[in-house]
Formats: structure tokens, C-alpha cells, sequence
């Protein structure tokens, strides 16, 4: 099993810091080579660059209330939630559709009943051994 992720491209795990400018302000973020390939492509599906992704993001938390303490895990979680969805079918990464017409409400309820579905497979009751905290 962990020859999958031992024997990926040590590239993907390296981490990498690059300066960007939010809102007037000169910032950098750290984060591995696999999640700014990722925001790469989704930066890519609505035309924009990933400094632009990464301020629509940072500004669209702000106004839902976000308690974004640590930008860069959020960041993360985009990434693994769009490779999730891709995965799921819900997605696809083949062809380049824009994030921003997605019906996001519809996508997000379904992922709701989805992952309650998985957690009751994987709860103990369940005899899997796993269960959410």
C-alpha cells in the first residue's frame, strides 16, 4: 500500500514559498509542490493566475465570516476538496469548465449526503474501525 505514496515524485512534497500581494499587502505562503500545481489548475479553469485565485479565496472567507487563522491549511482543504470532488465524479478535470459556473449549493448538498453515507460505512457500528471525532 505505501509504496503509492512512498514511490510519488519526492518533487510533489517539496515545499516551496512564493510572495504575493493581498489587498495592497505583501504576503508569501509556503506549501508543497502538489497544492500549488493544484491551485494552479483550478486558477487555470477561471482564467485566472493563482495570486488571483488565492485573493478571490482569501476575500470570499472574509465575507462568509471565515476564521481563516491559518490561510495557508484553508488553501489546502481547496485543493484536497477539489481533487475529492474530481475523484467522486463530481468534477472534471479533463475538461475545463469554470469553477465559478458550478452549481456550488447543488454540489455541496450532495457531498453532504455523500459523506454521511461514508462515515456510516466507517463507524464503528459499522465494524470498520473508524470513526469521525
Amino acid at each position: 500500500m505505501c509504496q503509492l505514496f512512498v514511490g510519488a515524485d519526492h518533487h510533489l512534497w517539496e515545499s516551496h514559498t512564493k510572495s504575493l500581494r493581498i489587498d495592497g499587502v505583501v504576503t508569501s505562503m509556503r506549501l508543497e509542490a502538489f497544492f500549488w500545481e493544484t491551485l494552479e489548475e483550478i486558477a487555470f479553469r477561471d482564467e485566472m493566475t493563482v495570486t488571483q485565485l488565492i485573493t478571490k479565496l482569501y476575500f470570499e472567507s472574509m465575507d462568509a465570516d471565515h476564521d481563516i487563522g491559518n490561510f495557508t491549511s484553508f488553501l489546502r482543504v481547496c485543493c484536497s476538496r477539489y481533487l475529492s470532488l474530481a475523484a467522486d465524479g463530481k468534477l472534471s478535470r479533463s475538461e475545463i469548465t469554470a469553477i465559478a459556473d458550478v452549481d456550488a449549493n447543488k454540489l455541496l448538498r450532495q457531498e453532504a449526503i455523500d459523506r454521511k453515507a461514508r462515515n456510516s460505512r466507517f463507524s464503528p457500528a459499522g465494524n470498520k474501525g473508524f470513526s469521525q471525532h
